[in-house]
């Protein structure tokens, strides 16, 4: 199934901004190649309403969100997205304006759910052009999968990363990408993996994965 609309939360700027917000968060669907603003949805928490309030918000949100389940986020973490990942809604974190990324995150989006109706093996990593984890001190390893998203290779981040991330083999991974592909969220909330990421150019995250001690 093709993916036919993309939620995405921004600023005043109009820049993404975190999932928490405040924001507004705009459904875009795209139309004969270009994107375009569907509906909006003012979004932010009331801290002072609690747990049901905060229940509450992202029951709105999800209702609002209809069918629509990619969503994008300057950053996104905590409640709010565990209650998304619990709504089946797949959050990609990408800093920027919509129109600098909304192509790539719909291009990735189609590719992992093809990897979840039909997984494919891991690619051999002697083939040329797939990232392979280096090792650069005991249990630490770095990666970057930023050229691979960015190419769109045919070779996706689950296929490149998955079986290494579970394998267990390392204390800290750390890893360069465009956007953070929601996966990894999810499979280090399973494995109970500390998570910390930051920009680290305009157009690259640096993430890391560590064990908690």
């Amino acid at each position: 199934m093709g993916i036919s609309e993309i939620a995405v939360i921004i600023g005043e700027n109009g820049r993404t901004v975190p999932l928490t917000g405040p924001g507004t968060i705009v459904i875009f669907q795209r139309s004969h190649g270009v994107w375009q603003s569907q509906r909006t949805f003012p979004f932010a928490l009331e801290p002072g309403k609690g747990l049901q309030g905060l229940h509450r918000k992202v029951a709105e949100l999800v209702t609002f969100l209809g069918d629509c389940r990619t969503f994008v986020a300057q950053s996104a973490n905590g409640a709010v997205y565990s209650e998304l990942a619990r709504a089946r809604c797949h959050v990609w974190e990408v800093a920027g304006q919509p129109e600098e990324f909304l192509d790539s995150v719909c291009l990735e989006a189609k590719d992992n759910d093809k990897q979840e109706a039909c997984p494919q093996p891991r690619p051999d990593s002697g083939n040329a052009g797939i990232p392979v984890p280096l090792e650069t001190a005991p249990g630490k390893f770095t990666v970057s999968i930023t050229e691979i998203q960015r190419k769109r290779s045919g070779v996706s981040s689950k296929q490149v990363l998955q079986q290494f991330i579970r394998s267990s083999r390392f204390t800290e991974l750390e890893l360069f990408c465009e956007h953070l592909p929601p996966w990894i969220g999810v499979e280090a909330d399973f494995l109970g993996l500390m998570i910390e990421t930051r920009h680290h150019a305009p157009h690259e995250v640096r993430v890391v994965l560590k064990k908690s001690k």
